[in-house]
């Protein structure tokens, strides 16, 4: 989808960009002054001088011009005082209707917009006006150009650029989590991962992404026996995608990024039920949104440095597939007694946060399709938020507000984590049915002490049910805006004070090494509900 930044003028027609449709954001204390009557600005005049239509949030008019006139078909579309969640209603529900039909699409504010609300239109339109058809090719319609235009568009070419990064990260992350697990195999993910880094630094002098593909002997040697254990009950070959990108000295700590990559979840030997199985193919939201992540990366370049990490493979029900009370050494050294094979993500998620400390990161943040226990706690409206690391925390929340990606930050009590003793092993890979989804992030804490971190429960935002189905992009946004608010303002995370001790915080900073760790002890639960892994 092609957007173009263009200076508005309802009331200079013959400077405006020719569309066959145009939608007009008005906001509150829109007026038009008596001398200026004529064209577009009347006809919308006299509409609310009628009482026919307001800039209230959700009005709606359609208007009908002559050939003669910028475009053929107008819709206004009130915006009450601007807010982001307004503009994309409004502009969500329009786009939709449109993307059924080949148009040329002009949205336009009628009042000076903030750099906010420009990006705020942009991911609006991007995302009603995005249609898949990689395996569809029946599809028909999808937005192909937008100009999006303001009085002061001049001043909003930053949000214009930002959006338009967004929007392609959003949409590679998008378009790979929609697509079949057949069309979007571990291999395949390598392959777009490696695309990324290649275009990344053509036409730049200097190479600032690099690109690893670890395989299964790699992984192998490098004691990842959780990640292994997953995989090994599927003929699709696994993938370990190392994603870096320099933007800042070399020296200065990365932020790294984890995200989960099950290509397709059967659940393994503790198989789904059949009903909504397909929706599986989901399981690698976390992975597409780290991909998505560097795709907008690509286009924004800030200065900071920032590595992705994406353990990639199927967790399959075979004759070589882990089952039931199989104690398993993650690559930390720590056993794992895997109560249920349905609890997966946590397992190659748990290797990969290990493989991070070589990075000495500033921070990790993962992200995981990881348990239907948070979609019942927080819907499709927030990710759940998962850190016992105050600042990082914060700076989590800050980036999910001004990004409008919203999350909601859980309590992460170490009582919560009691559940995952273990008689056989340094603990279990499931606790018990009730808070399954702290139970999961106490599990991935275990693997966490070298350095600040934080976890992402994007099961219930990552994509849509029913007659919508189809993955959202999220959580593209909330991580753009991190990595670019850490980029302007850097950030020294220190590690939070173990619970009971407060006042005073671990400070591994000095030698790089991670704390130790203790096992845990005791016995296991049943299964828990509602996972997704």
């Amino acid at each position: 989808m092609n957007f173009q930044l263009s200076p508005s003028d309802l009331l200079a027609p013959s400077k405006a960009v020719r569309s066959d449709v145009l939608l007009v954001l008005l906001r509150d204390g829109y007026e038009v002054l008596p001398e200026r009557m004529a064209g577009l600005p009347g006809t919308i005049a006299r509409a609310m001088q009628c009482g026919h239509w307001s800039p209230a949030a959700g009005k709606r008019l359609s208007l009908y011009l002559p050939d003669d006139a910028f475009a053929s078909r107008v819709i206004l579309l009130g915006i009450g005082q601007g807010k982001p969640q307004d503009i994309r209603e409004a502009l969500s529900k329009a786009v939709k209707e449109l993307v059924s039909e080949d148009v040329r699409l002009a949205v336009y504010f009628a009042q000076d917009a903030t750099i906010d609300q420009v990006r705020t239109a942009m991911l609006a339109v991007g995302g009603a006006g995005y249609v898949y058809s990689n395996t569809k090719p029946s599809a028909k319609g999808g937005l192909k150009k937008v100009v999006i235009g303001a009085p002061n568009a001049n001043d909003c070419r930053t949000g214009f650029e930002e959006g338009r990064a967004l929007l392609a990260g959003m949409g590679l992350a998008r378009e790979w989590a929609n697509r079949p697990a057949n069309h979007a195999t571990p291999t395949l993910l390598g392959k777009v991962a490696e695309e990324i880094a290649r275009s990344g630094n053509e036409g730049h002098g200097d190479a600032r992404f690099k690109c690893e593909l670890l395989d299964e002997a790699k992984v192998r040697k490098l004691g990842m026996g959780a990640f292994l254990a997953v995989a090994k009950g599927s003929s699709e070959p696994l993938r370990f995608i190392v994603l870096q990108y320099h933007g800042a000295d070399r020296k200065q700590a990365p932020l790294a990024f984890v995200g989960k990559g099950i290509t397709f979840d059967s659940g393994g030997i503790s198989i789904k039920p059949g009903a909504g199985m397909d929706e599986m193919k989901f399981d690698m939201s976390g992975a597409a949104s780290v991909l998505g992540l560097f795709e907008a990366l690509r286009h924004l370049r800030p200065a900071i440095n920032v590595v992705g990490l994406i353990p990639a493979c199927e967790n399959m029900p075979s004759g070589e597939a882990t089952k039931p009370g199989d104690v398993i050494t993650s690559m930390s050294g720590q056993t794992i007694e895997v109560l249920n094979t349905d609890a997966e993500g946590r397992l190659i998620l748990c290797d990969a946060l290990t493989y991070a400390e070589r990075f000495k990161p500033l921070a990790v943040v993962d992200i995981a399709t990881l348990t239907g226990n948070c979609v019942m706690a927080l819907g499709n409206l927030r990710s759940g938020l998962f850190s016992q690391h105050d600042e990082l925390a914060r700076a989590i929340e800050q980036a999910a507000d001004e990004s409008a990606d919203l999350c909601w930050r859980m309590p992460m009590d170490d009582a919560y984590g009691k559940g995952l003793k273990s008689n056989f092993a340094d603990m279990a890979n499931i606790a018990g049915r009730t808070a399954g989804a702290i139970s999961a992030a106490k599990f991935l804490e275990r693997y966490t002490s070298a350095y600040p971190w934080a976890h992402l429960d994007i099961a219930g935002t990552a994509w849509d049910e029913g007659a919508a189905k189809g993955a959202t992009g999220r959580p593209v946004p909330l991580l753009v805006r991190l990595v670019l608010n850490l980029a302007k303002t850097p950030v020294q995370f220190a590690l939070p004070a173990p619970e009971g001790d407060k006042a005073t915080a671990r400070d591994t900073g000095k030698t790089g090494k991670p704390a130790a760790r203790k096992p845990a002890a005791a016995k296991g639960k049943g299964a828990a509900a509602g996972k997704r892994g």
